[in-house]
């Protein structure tokens, strides 16, 4: 049997969707999931620098501290998540970049909970205190 006659054998196996009455439970188990990033830019200096690889908890919650993905006034961003008394702010770490006070509505879309670069020493874990 020549090598092609092999590959004429094998049989092909369709995938198929499993069948489910919620319409969105495949969607709900892969929003758990954990998931990396590309930070870009350098509003997160010195801790976060262009071309880190972030890996965010979607589903931990986001303490005062905690570096965070949040959707805000129409745009996604890294920042640190800070609590004022009543006020909850994002803050960038570089100066340069000014902190931002929450007033209307805000979705985090996870936490930081681990950084990666090229280097060993780029990396670094994050815990929920």
């Amino acid at each position: 049997m020549a090598a092609n006659d092999a590959i004429l054998d094998r049989k092909t196996i369709p995938i198929v969707p499993a069948q489910t009455s919620e319409p969105h439970a495949f969607g709900i188990c892969a929003e758990a999931e954990p998931y990396a990033l590309r930070v870009i830019g350098d509003s997160m200096a010195p801790e976060f620098t262009d071309g880190h690889i972030v890996i965010v908890d979607p589903v931990m919650t986001a303490h005062p501290g905690a570096y965070v993905i949040v959707d805000y006034a129409g745009e996604t961003t890294l920042r640190q998540m800070v609590h004022d008394a009543e006020r909850k702010y994002l803050r960038a770490l570089n100066p340069s970049y000014p902190t931002i006070e929450l007033t209307g509505e805000y979705r985090v879309r996870g936490v930081v909970v681990q950084r990666a670069g090229r280097r060993r020493g780029d990396r670094r874990q994050y815990y929920a205190d």
